[in-house]
């Protein structure tokens, strides 16, 4: 993916996430071509129109509704179709539909020739990552899940409106399952590199505060959906913050869901942990020297995640 060549990404899901996506990317100027895939061919062309009319107000680039043929010369895929979460239902709820679809999905993209890098954004996005990488047949380098990328971008924009800092300012992750087990590493978090543990020591109000921040983080999407029925926006950012790691070949490190063998003390699982991307994936998993409180939740959120992730061994 290095300059002056073309750069293709296939998008395949043209609901609410994937159609958000597109839009971003194409305000961002990151491809030259977009192929829009969907099941529903109409919808899927009816987008494809509606994002070339904005074309003249940005830079050349050739969008389409196509098949999954054209991931054949994709760089990257990215995977936004899939049953949705629905009010009063967990990510992890959507486990056996999604696998199913995802078999399909991704048997099709591999049979076109496909040979780049997997995006993959559906719900519950660490077991469909995982799903993925094992129907692929690719290194797992090559299979990213969005993972707690958002998650930590929403933890950052709170801790950025509590302290009155700008958001890009605050350094700090979450990790774990993008889901209810999810883990605040407050150990590594900081603002302008004081560590924030060090700003409330002394404040038992702060540090209660911070308790309810965090849950509002990772209550979020359950928030989101009740009042508008599903979450788009931020994840669409996300991605595309994902996309130009990759694409630029920027070795930026990001919360992405990625396969785990030893580190953080786990094996053969997918799950949101910090990693250095650039245009071969995932080059370096970075594992942070947690405290005993942040590994026992970590390590929760995996068996949680294992356990959840029984109905995905029958397709093995």
């Amino acid at each position: 993916m290095s300059e002056g060549k073309t750069t293709r990404v296939a998008l395949i899901g043209t609901g609410f996430v994937g159609t958000s996506y597109a839009f971003s990317l194409l305000n961002q100027e990151l491809v030259n071509e977009l192929v829009l895939i969907d099941l529903n061919k109409e919808k899927a062309e009816g987008e494809a129109r509606d994002l070339n009319h904005g074309l003249p107000f940005g830079a050349p680039m050739k969008i389409w509704a196509g098949d999954y043929e054209d991931c054949a010369e994709a760089d990257i895929v990215v995977i936004s179709a899939g049953a949705n979460q629905a009010p009063g239902e967990t990510r992890l709820d959507l486990i056996e539909k999604n696998t199913a679809i995802f078999e399909k999905i991704v048997t099709s993209v591999m049979k076109s020739g496909f040979d780049g890098i997997f995006i993959v954004a559906t719900n519950p996005v660490d077991a469909l990552s995982y799903a993925t990488w094992k129907f692929s047949g690719l290194p797992k380098e090559r299979v990213i899940g969005s993972g707690t990328i958002l998650d930590t971008a929403r933890f950052r924009y709170l801790l950025g409106e509590y302290f009155d800092v700008d958001s890009r300012n605050v350094h700090g992750y979450i990790l774990g399952e993008h889901g209810d087990t999810e883990v605040p590493i407050w150990s590594h978090t900081t603002i302008g590199s004081r560590p924030i543990l060090s700003l409330i020591e002394n404040n038992s109000r702060a540090k209660d505060e911070l308790d309810d921040l965090f849950v509002n983080v990772r209550d979020a999407a359950y928030h989101i959906i009740n009042r508008k029925g599903a979450t788009y926006y931020g994840i669409a950012m996300g991605l595309v913050r994902l996309t130009k790691a990759i694409i630029r070949n920027e070795n930026s490190i990001l919360t992405i869901s990625t396969l785990l063998q030893g580190e953080y003390g786990q094996n053969d699982i997918y799950i949101g942990v910090p990693a250095i991307v650039n245009n071969n994936g995932i080059r370096e998993v970075i594992e942070l020297d947690l405290d005993p409180n942040e590994k026992e939740k970590f390590h929760h959120s995996a068996q949680t995640l294992r356990k959840a992730m029984e109905p995905i061994q029958k397709y093995e």
